[in-house]
Protein backbone atom coordinates (compact mmCIF):
# COMPACT_ATOMS: atom_id res chain seq x y z
CA UNK A 1 0.00 0.00 0.00
CA UNK A 2 1.36 3.43 -0.93
CA UNK A 3 2.03 6.13 1.62
CA UNK A 4 -0.73 8.28 0.16
CA UNK A 5 -3.21 5.41 0.37
CA UNK A 6 -2.56 4.70 4.04
CA UNK A 7 -2.69 8.40 4.98
CA UNK A 8 -6.01 8.75 3.15
CA UNK A 9 -7.40 5.66 4.90
CA UNK A 10 -6.31 6.94 8.31
CA UNK A 11 -7.85 10.35 7.56
CA UNK A 12 -11.09 8.67 6.52
CA UNK A 13 -11.29 6.71 9.78
CA UNK A 14 -10.55 9.83 11.83
CA UNK A 15 -13.27 11.76 9.96
CA UNK A 16 -15.71 8.90 10.44
CA UNK A 17 -15.02 8.79 14.19
CA UNK A 18 -15.41 12.57 14.35
CA UNK A 19 -18.60 12.79 12.30
CA UNK A 20 -20.69 9.87 13.51
CA UNK A 21 -22.22 9.34 16.88
CA UNK A 22 -20.41 6.41 18.41
CA UNK A 23 -22.49 4.39 20.80
CA UNK A 24 -21.23 1.77 23.16
CA UNK A 25 -17.50 1.11 23.09
CA UNK A 26 -15.58 4.20 22.01
CA UNK A 27 -12.49 3.97 19.89
CA UNK A 28 -9.18 5.52 20.86
CA UNK A 29 -9.60 8.11 18.09
CA UNK A 30 -13.14 9.01 19.21
CA UNK A 31 -11.87 9.40 22.77
CA UNK A 32 -9.08 11.76 21.66
CA UNK A 33 -11.43 13.78 19.48
CA UNK A 34 -13.96 14.06 22.31
CA UNK A 35 -11.27 15.38 24.68
CA UNK A 36 -10.22 17.93 22.07
CA UNK A 37 -7.14 20.02 21.51
CA UNK A 38 -5.70 19.77 25.05
CA UNK A 39 -5.55 15.95 25.00
CA UNK A 40 -4.47 15.67 21.36
CA UNK A 41 -1.77 18.29 22.01
CA UNK A 42 -0.56 16.33 25.01
CA UNK A 43 -0.24 13.20 22.86
CA UNK A 44 1.60 15.08 20.09
CA UNK A 45 4.10 16.50 22.59
CA UNK A 46 4.57 13.08 24.19
CA UNK A 47 5.16 11.42 20.82
CA UNK A 48 7.51 14.20 19.67
CA UNK A 49 9.64 13.69 22.79
CA UNK A 50 9.72 9.95 22.10
CA UNK A 51 10.84 10.62 18.50
CA UNK A 52 13.72 12.75 19.78
CA UNK A 53 14.68 10.10 22.33
CA UNK A 54 14.55 7.29 19.76
CA UNK A 55 16.67 9.32 17.32
CA UNK A 56 19.57 9.06 19.76
CA UNK A 57 19.43 5.28 20.03
CA UNK A 58 22.13 3.41 18.12
CA UNK A 59 21.90 0.58 15.64
CA UNK A 60 19.05 -1.15 13.89
CA UNK A 61 16.96 -1.36 17.06
CA UNK A 62 17.22 2.41 17.45
CA UNK A 63 16.28 2.88 13.81
CA UNK A 64 13.25 0.61 14.20
CA UNK A 65 12.22 2.43 17.36
CA UNK A 66 12.51 5.79 15.59
CA UNK A 67 10.30 4.58 12.73
CA UNK A 68 7.62 3.41 15.19
CA UNK A 69 7.70 6.63 17.20
CA UNK A 70 7.58 8.73 14.02
CA UNK A 71 4.49 6.78 12.94
CA UNK A 72 2.87 7.52 16.32
CA UNK A 73 3.68 11.23 15.92
CA UNK A 74 2.26 11.39 12.37
CA UNK A 75 -0.87 9.54 13.50
CA UNK A 76 -1.54 11.98 16.33
CA UNK A 77 -0.87 14.91 14.00
CA UNK A 78 -3.51 13.49 11.65
CA UNK A 79 -5.93 13.29 14.59
CA UNK A 80 -5.28 16.99 15.35
CA UNK A 81 -5.78 17.92 11.71
CA UNK A 82 -8.97 15.85 11.64
CA UNK A 83 -10.21 17.59 14.76
CA UNK A 84 -9.63 20.93 13.02
CA UNK A 85 -11.20 19.60 9.80
CA UNK A 86 -7.99 20.13 7.86
CA UNK A 87 -7.17 17.59 5.16
CA UNK A 88 -3.57 16.50 4.88
CA UNK A 89 -3.74 17.65 1.25
CA UNK A 90 -3.77 21.22 2.61
CA UNK A 91 -0.51 20.52 4.44
CA UNK A 92 0.94 19.03 1.26
CA UNK A 93 -0.12 22.14 -0.69
CA UNK A 94 1.61 24.37 1.86
CA UNK A 95 4.77 22.25 1.62
CA UNK A 96 4.54 22.53 -2.15
CA UNK A 97 4.47 26.33 -1.92
CA UNK A 98 7.60 26.24 0.21
CA UNK A 99 9.50 23.68 -1.86
CA UNK A 100 12.63 25.12 -3.41
CA UNK A 101 12.68 28.13 -1.10
CA UNK A 102 15.47 28.26 1.44
CA UNK A 103 14.38 27.87 5.04
CA UNK A 104 15.64 31.27 6.13
CA UNK A 105 13.89 33.00 3.23
CA UNK A 106 10.63 31.12 3.82
CA UNK A 107 10.64 31.99 7.53
CA UNK A 108 11.37 35.66 6.80
CA UNK A 109 8.50 35.78 4.29
CA UNK A 110 6.07 34.43 6.92
CA UNK A 111 7.17 37.05 9.45
CA UNK A 112 6.69 40.02 7.12
CA UNK A 113 8.97 43.03 6.78
CA UNK A 114 11.42 43.82 9.57
CA UNK A 115 10.79 46.79 11.80
CA UNK A 116 13.58 49.42 12.07
CA UNK A 117 14.61 48.26 15.56
CA UNK A 118 14.72 44.50 14.73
Amino acid sequence: MSQEAILARIEAVIAQRRDEAVSGKKSYVASLLEKGVPKISEKIMEEAAEVVEAAGEPGSEGREHLVKEAADLVFHLLVMLGHARIDYSEVEAELGKRFGIGGHEEKAARQGPKKPND
